[in-house]
């Protein structure tokens, strides 16, 4: 089983984020994560997850525009970020501002395990995101309950 739960959580004053101890444990033994953005949020993959997706990444061709869009937007500015020993890893700043997880005072936080990577997203930002989930979840209730929920 991979990364699962919603946690509320807070960016400290250094832009510092606690991972839970739930997922740390899901790493057996890996001391970092790589960092990017993706959706106006940050993503956090295992290191050996980001090598499988950079092996993929270079094999597409490089006259692609869906791989320089993908080089611009995910690649660059993604970043290794070792664990500290209370269990957080320091967000870039870039990061910080483009996914407004610490601006205007506002460093509440919501950390949510997606199976192979951990988001992080501002918490409003996720509000928002999950209501537009529920609604088009509503609209398509007879899928849900094909598959058993």
């Amino acid at each position: 089983m991979g990364f699962q739960g919603v946690y509320y959580n807070s960016i400290d004053a250094k832009g510092r984020a606690s991972i839970p101890a739930r997922f740390r444990e899901l790493l057996n033994g890996d001391d970092a994560l790589v960092v990017t953005q993706d959706r106006g949020g940050i993503v956090a993959y295992p290191v050996a997850e980001w090598a499988r997706f950079m092996q993929n990444f270079a094999a597409l061709p490089y006259d692609d525009e869906f791989r320089e869009a993908l080089y611009f937007a995910t690649v660059t500015p993604a970043t290794h970020c070792p664990f500290d020993k209370q269990g957080r890893i320091q967000i870039p700043q870039s990061l910080r501002e483009n996914c407004q997880l610490d601006t205007d005072g506002e460093r509440d936080v919501v950390i949510v395990g997606t199976d192979r990577s951990i988001q992080i997203w501002n918490k409003a930002k996720y509000a928002a995101i999950l209501a537009e989930a529920e609604q088009r979840l509503a609209q398509t209730r007879q899928r849900r309950l094909e598959l058993g929920l």
